[in-house]
């Protein structure tokens, strides 16, 4: 029978990616901490040793990526597809990035989060 091992190790670039999405808008250490598995007091202690925390007043960058507008005519529809009505208030926003992912959001949503979620998806 295996042993399993009880502690695990984390590189230092792990755990800076880590501590870096706690700081994404509307993300919480607790909700991080459940994505690696990982006790939130752990985190903790990572965020409060400067080589993996991230820096508090680092300058927004700004980043432009290419776009390609398509426009999804009626031929693009399956006649069968029903009709939806939706609030004024709402849209979609579809983003194929070029690794190929697909980046789909449907309903309002917060530009904010959207470029952070990118930012993190575009980096090296």
């Amino acid at each position: 029978m295996a042993r399993r091992r009880k502690h695990r190790l984390w590189t230092v670039a792990e755990k800076r990616s880590i501590c870096s999405q706690t700081r994404a808008p509307g993300v919480s250490v607790a909700q991080v901490a459940r994505r690696y598995a990982l006790n939130a007091n752990l985190i903790f202690k990572w965020l409060k040793d400067p080589r993996f925390a991230p820096a508090q007043t680092a300058p927004v960058e700004s980043l432009f990526l290419p776009i390609e507008v398509q426009d999804r005519g009626a031929s693009d529809v399956p006649a069968a597809a029903p009709a939806r009505s939706r609030p004024d208030n709402l849209g979609r926003v579809e983003i194929v990035l070029g690794t190929g992912h697909r980046l789909s959001i449907e309903g309002s949503f917060d530009g904010a989060a959207i470029a952070e979620l990118l930012k993190a998806l575009v980096r090296p």
